[in-house]
C-alpha cells in the first residue's frame, strides 16, 4: 500500500500580483489577488494604483512604529480572506553605521513579524534608514525620501524561511 500525505488546509497566493510601491507611500499591482488561507478560497482584489498604504500593522492593529536611522525592518504585504490589503512590520533591528544619505549594510536580515491566522502573505521588502535619514513610519513616509532604502517587494507564493537581503 503506497503511503501518501494528506495535505492540511494551505495557505498560499495563487497568482504574482506584481506588488510595487507606489508613488509617494502607496503602493500598486497590476494583477487582481488570488489565494487561500488555511484552505478557504479568499475574496479577490482587483488592481491597484497608487492605493494608500495601510497605516496600522496586521499584527498589533496600532499604528506603526517608527524606523529610525541605523535600522531597518522588514514589511510583509499580504490579504485577509475578505480581500482587504495588510502590511505586517517586522522587529526594527539595527544595520552597520551608514554614511550621511547612505544606509548601512546589514548586520542581518530583519526577521519576519509574526502573521495572524486571517492573512496571506503576497509580497515582502525591507526598509532601511540612513544616518541622516528621515525617520520612516509605514503608510506615511514616501518611498523615496531621503536616506530612506526600500528593496524591491518581493512577490511570493509563500513565505520563505526568512527575507532575502542580497
Amino acid at each position: 500500500m503506497a503511503t501518501f500525505l494528506q495535505p492540511t488546509g494551505l495557505t498560499l497566493n495563487h497568482v504574482n500580483a506584481a506588488f510595487v510601491a507606489g508613488t509617494t507611500s502607496t503602493y500598486t499591482t497590476t494583477v487582481t489577488t488570488a489565494f487561500s488561507i488555511n484552505g478557504k478560497f479568499g475574496t479577490t482584489l482587483g488592481a491597484q494604483t497608487n492605493t494608500a498604504t495601510p497605516t496600522t500593522d496586521a499584527v498589533t492593529g496600532a499604528a506603526f512604529p517608527a524606523i529610525t536611522s541605523n535600522n531597518c525592518a522588514c514589511l510583509v504585504w499580504g490579504t485577509n480572506l475578505a480581500g482587504t490589503i495588510k502590511v505586517a512590520q517586522g522587529q526594527i533591528v539595527a544595520t552597520a553605521a551608514g554614511v550621511t544619505t547612505t544606509v548601512g549594510a546589514f548586520i542581518a536580515a530583519p526577521p519576519f513579524p509574526a502573521l495572524p491566522d486571517d492573512f496571506c502573505p503576497m509580497a515582502y521588502q525591507i526598509v532601511r534608514v540612513s544616518p541622516t535619514g528621515a525617520t520612516f513610519t509605514t503608510g506615511t513616509t514616501s518611498w523615496t525620501a531621503s536616506g530612506i532604502s526600500c528593496t524591491v517587494m518581493k512577490n511570493i507564493a509563500t513565505l520563505p524561511d526568512r527575507p532575502q537581503i542580497a
